[in-house]
């Protein structure tokens, strides 16, 4: 039989943080001792109080099916925790449980967008924005975050790049994938365009607990209007290590939330019903972990990157969030005979059995992507290996 494809997935890209995690996981399994720096994800378990309450509620009998935009209990956790960290009320009408804040950015792109519509999204971005715009039958608009600014872009950039097609701006901070944190008066600027412009604003919070210098602001606390304009986006699985049981959640306006909620109840029915209970202990529970979890990763990034500036070639600047860190390889990808990170991450790979994500993924050809969620011990021996692959000793 002929296959034919619709062709809203003829253009999808597969996510290279997956594969790539994939290809690590391949060779490892085939017993070659491969340093994976690709995975988004923590290393450490989910902390055992949030597992014992996804026990408990196992016990319980709370495995049947859930209100499709989330259980109360955990709305109201939601709401808290908005009100404690940024200062900002939200009714649980407006306050939306998905399967991980991926779904919940995707049902947000299909409710809104219409076929032609533009989204900007600042480069580098976190893979999956463009697909998911791209799926709801959007038009991607890249808006180019300069590395001598940090990644970050700027409200004269947002401004030129609006059009009468415009629906959404993007802000991922910190950012996947350079860890870029924008400050209160970044955002302020970034937000008076978009609501002069009449436009959504796209807030991407899921790395605000894992931020090392600075502070986090959320673009939707710094008025009424910038709230009415921003759906903002959070979740637990990078702050409590729980990317596995797939809770992600969306604040923001009643009438879009509510039309994300229907979008879920005809495609995912619910999020995983012990999932919400243990999200639950997670965001009402002890923090220690998620605290000693942080300083882990602070105290991996200052280890790491001293190392990384060691080798010819290599360029970067200290991220202030997240637990990634964006490479600039570029004269050591030319003085090998690379032309982008694809060719030069693959070789890295095959001959040093070191697995990063290429910066072709987030949208610029000269870095990639480190991933410092793993021991000291590899990235110390990860580094090492770099420095071979590149001097050649």
């Amino acid at each position: 039989m002929q296959v034919k494809l619709a062709d809203r997935v003829l253009t999808l890209s597969p996510s290279p943080t997956l594969a790539i995690t994939a290809k690590a996981k391949q060779l490892k399994a085939e017993g070659h001792d491969v340093i994976s720096l690709g995975a988004g994800e923590p290393d450490f378990n989910t902390p055992a109080h949030i597992i014992e309450a996804a026990y408990e509620a196992m016990k319980e009998g709370k495995t049947k099916y859930t209100p499709s935009g989330g259980i109360p209990e955990l709305k109201k956790a939601i709401q808290k925790k908005l009100a404690k960290d940024q200062g900002l009320e939200y009714g649980l009408n407006e306050i939306h449980v998905a399967a991980g804040a991926k779904h919940a950015l995707y049902n947000f792109f299909q409710v809104v967008v219409n076929p032609g519509d533009e989204v900007l999204i600042p480069v580098p971005y976190w893979v999956s924005y463009p697909e998911q715009v791209k799926l709801a039958g959007g038009v991607p608009v890249y808006i180019e975050g300069k590395e001598e600014n940090g990644f970050k872009v700027t409200a004269d950039q947002v401004k030129e790049a609006i059009t009468e097609r415009t629906k959404a701006i993007i802000i991922n901070s910190p950012s996947n994938p350079t860890g870029a944190v924008y400050t209160r008066e970044e955002l302020e600027g970034i937000g008076r365009v978009a609501i002069e412009h009449h436009l959504w604003i796209v807030s991407d919070e899921i790395y605000e607990k894992l931020i090392y210098e600075g502070e986090h602001v959320s673009i939707a606390s710094l008025g009424p209007e910038f709230k009415e304009h921003t759906i903002l986006f959070n979740g637990v699985s990078k702050p409590y290590s729980m990317t596995g049981w797939r809770i992600g959640y969306a604040a923001g306006n009643k009438e879009v939330l509510k039309a994300m909620t229907d979008l879920s109840s005809q495609s995912v029915s619910n999020p995983t019903s012990i999932s919400q209970y243990a999200s639950i202990a997670a965001l009402e529970g002890d923090q220690t972990p998620l605290l000693e979890m942080k300083a882990a990763f602070k105290e991996r990034r200052d280890r790491l990157i001293p190392l990384l500036r060691q080798i010819p070639g290599f360029r970067c600047d200290v991220p202030h969030g997240a637990f990634y860190i964006y490479l600039n390889v570029a004269e050591a990808m030319k003085k090998a005979g690379f032309t982008d990170a694809d060719a030069w991450s693959e070789a890295l790979l095959e001959k040093e059995k070191v697995a990063v994500v290429s910066g072709t993924g987030f949208g610029t050809k000269n870095h990639i992507r480190i991933s410092y969620a793993t021991s000291m011990a590899d990235l110390e021996e990860a580094a090492r290996r770099m420095y071979r692959f590149v001097t050649g000793g």
